[in-house]
């Protein structure tokens, strides 16, 4: 949640980051550590005398599980957000994948959520509802939505969010920022 300043464009940064960080992704990581941890562990000091199969199945369950459970939610345990003269970027996690790129070219507008929830998306995550449109949702609480020139909207959820709609909006000339709550 910070303003970085590369020169000056009117009363706004050059370049605007912001993020979530959602630490209780990391309780969910340890989980999936540790069924890839009662995987390998049952690999190693099993007995292999009750049948081949079960065994295999149970050690390829409790690595494969462990793998999606820990990759999945280190994926999401924080999200980033760079605003720059030309477009927006979203990159989520500690590599920055998924990512997203919007040329600013085709937002429309931007408006700030006070209240934004998993819940209302169905988890946390890289998250499209038909209704809704798509989401990157780390934590609840505030957020920006994106509507987008082909009448699809993205939200966001990052901190300080209303600076950041206030600078998309300069950017895109459109004035003051929407609220909703």
């Amino acid at each position: 949640m910070r303003d970085l300043p590369h020169g000056e464009h009117g009363s706004h940064p050059d370049v605007w980051t912001g993020r979530a960080t959602n630490r209780a992704q990391w309780l969910l990581a340890l989980v999936g550590a540790a069924c890839l941890a009662l995987g390998i562990e049952l690999a190693v000091d099993s007995a292999w005398s009750n049948g081949i199969a079960p065994l295999v199945m149970s050690v390829v369950g409790c690595i494969a599980a462990g793998l999606l459970v820990l990759f999945g939610t280190l994926a999401f345990v924080h999200v980033a957000l760079k605003v720059d003269e030309d477009s927006l970027e979203v990159r989520c996690g500690h590599i920055g994948v998924p990512r997203r790129r919007i040329p600013l070219s085709q937002v429309v507008g931007a408006e700030f959520v006070a209240h934004v929830t998993p819940r209302q998306w169905g988890g946390w995550g890289y998250r499209w509802r038909p209704e809704k449109g798509t989401a990157v949702v780390v934590r609840r609480g505030e957020g920006l939505v994106l509507r987008l020139w082909d009448g699809h909207t993205f939200t966001i959820t990052v901190d300080n969010a209303e600076s950041a709609v206030r600078v998309i909006e300069s950017r895109l000339g459109t004035g003051a920022p929407n609220t909703a709550h």
